[in-house]
């Protein structure tokens, strides 16, 4: 592929080339930080030029993206084990939007972008279709009855999980003020979302 640098070892792939410099990023923030992560420690890291680095991702950002989206993997399976928790649809409903609330800001990937204030490439990521087929499966996934109150297509799979990111998203990035407490907050989305996953006669 004509790549120059990598450690003698150059990717085979383009697909393998993003993925070394996600590990790079990923490896520079364990040792230093994020707020101390530049492009140029990205690229000393993995082995290449900053021009290398820009061939695949075109700024710090994107690059950031790519390292939370490389660990959401491990966020929905936690997400998914916390929301099994729970017995009817309408009550892990409620409790997805409180824990994307609660825990997304404090993961040490995810959020990423919001701490490096770059509330636009996030919400972009949380609102692509990866993102609502990932919660969608994620509700799929949850042993409730979703066909007792409509749940059955991939399409409502997808339209629900949807709706539950954006809520997620607006509540995350437009807090209440003063703040909602997490039984606040579940008052607030089991009052409005709740009748809508209400099990049908």
């Amino acid at each position: 592929m004509g790549h120059h640098g990598w450690r003698g070892n150059p990717p085979g792939t383009e697909r393998e080339a993003r993925r070394r410099i996600v590990e790079a990023a990923t490896a520079c923030i364990d040792r230093v930080g994020l707020a101390k992560t530049s492009l140029s420690d990205v690229a000393t890291e993995a082995g290449v030029t900053r021009q290398t680095v820009y061939r695949y991702f075109p700024s710090l950002a994107d690059i950031l993206s790519a390292v939370a989206l490389d660990r959401v993997e491990e966020f929905a399976g936690r997400m998914e084990r916390h929301l099994a928790t729970f017995g009817d649809a309408a009550e892990v409903a409620v409790e997805s939007v409180v824990f994307g609330v609660r825990v997304v800001p404090d993961e040490p990937y995810l959020g990423l972008l919001l701490k490096a204030g770059e509330a636009d490439v996030f919400t972009v990521a949380v609102t692509s279709s990866r993102s609502f087929a990932l919660g969608a499966r994620i509700l799929r996934n949850v042993p409730v009855d979703w066909a007792a109150v409509g749940v059955t297509t991939d399409e409502d799979f997808e339209g629900l999980a949807e709706m539950l990111m954006r809520l997620f998203l607006s509540f995350l990035q437009y807090p209440s003020t003063p703040a909602h407490t997490d039984e606040q907050l579940r008052a607030l989305v089991r009052r409005w979302i709740g009748p809508a996953l209400t099990a049908r006669p």
